[in-house]
Order: C-alpha cells, then structure tokens, then sequence
C-alpha cells in the first residue's frame, strides 16, 4: 500500500520540480495503480479494500495534478504553503482584466458577425499569451517559488479564457461552416 504522507512527487518516485518527465510519470503512475488497484483486493478485508480505493484515488488525483502544467505549479505553491487557488483570494491587476474584459467582448462582436477567423485569431492571442505565461511560471517556480502566485493565477485565467474562446470558435465554424 501507499504512504499518504508523501506528497505527489514522492508517490511517484519523481524529482520535486515543475518540469517533469511525462513518460516517467506515465510509467510511474501505472506501476502505483497495478499495486494498489481496487480489483487486486477482491478477497481482502473491507478494511483492507477500502484503504485500496482510498489509495487508487490518491494516485488518481496525484496522476491528474502532475499532469496538467497549471494545476502542478499551483501544488508546488502549495507545497511552499502558497494557495494560488483559493476562492478567497481573486487579486489580478486591474490592467490584466480589463484586457481580458476586451477579449471577451471582441469574441462575442466576432460571434454575431459570424467571424470565424477573427475568433481563430483571439484564440491564437490568448493561447500566446498563456503559453508566454506559462514560461514565466516555470522560470519562477524554479527561481523564487512563493512570487509566482500572481503568474499561475493570470497563467490559470488565460488557458480558461483560450479554452473558452477555443469552444466558442469550434462552435461558431461547425454552425456557419467556417466562413
């Protein structure tokens, strides 16, 4: 069974860092989840079979944590005793939303003209614009872990935002056959 004291990094056997190796995470994770599966406790106590579950989904969400760029950086905030999720705290430059407000208007004005190149460009912009972000947290979770709250935040806000645009302009090319 697994050590639920061990934060993600240690579960899997993998350096604390934020740049990691897909492949050995992929490797690491199925090697946790053979020995900790559900189905290989079918005969045991149900003490025995819920404590397999429990760890099956700490490998999970483990899993899941480590594989998504923005949701690692924020755990290894964490793990410096830094939320850069918590609902509580929505601190973003007056400048950042504002442009972002922008982008959002100039998708919806795209939409109704039915712009379908013009919602591809915003997504491109913004898919930009997270990506510059996402390398800016990455040299700061190495440098100063505790300053890149404010950027995982923006970081987290932009890839929402792409994504939202992405959907919205899959949408519109589907519905008027990318004109």
């Amino acid at each position: 069974m697994i050590d639920f004291s061990r934060n993600h990094f240690e579960l899997f056997g993998l350096p604390r860092g934020f740049q990691i190796d897909a492949g050995a995470l992929e490797d690491a994770y199925r090697d946790v989840q053979r020995a900790v599966h559900p189905d290989r406790f079918a005969g045991a106590t149900d003490a025995q079979k819920r404590l397999a579950l429990q760890a099956s989904a700490r490998a999970n969400e483990a899993y899941r944590t480590l594989r998504d760029p923005v949701a690692r950086a924020e755990y290894l905030l964490s793990l410096h005793g830094v939320d850069a999720a918590a609902e509580t705290d929505t601190r973003l430059s007056v400048a950042f939303l504002t442009r972002q407000l922008e982008r959002r208007e100039a998708a919806e004005e795209a939409s109704r003209a039915h712009d379908v190149r013009a919602l591809s460009a915003l997504v491109d912009e913004v898919r930009s614009e997270a990506n510059e972000a996402g390398a800016d947290v990455a040299r700061r979770l190495d440098a100063a872990p505790r300053d890149a709250q404010a950027t995982v935040r923006e970081w987290r806000f932009l890839v929402k935002l792409a994504d939202d645009l992405d959907a919205l302009c899959n949408a519109e090319a589907d519905s008027w056959g990318g004109s």
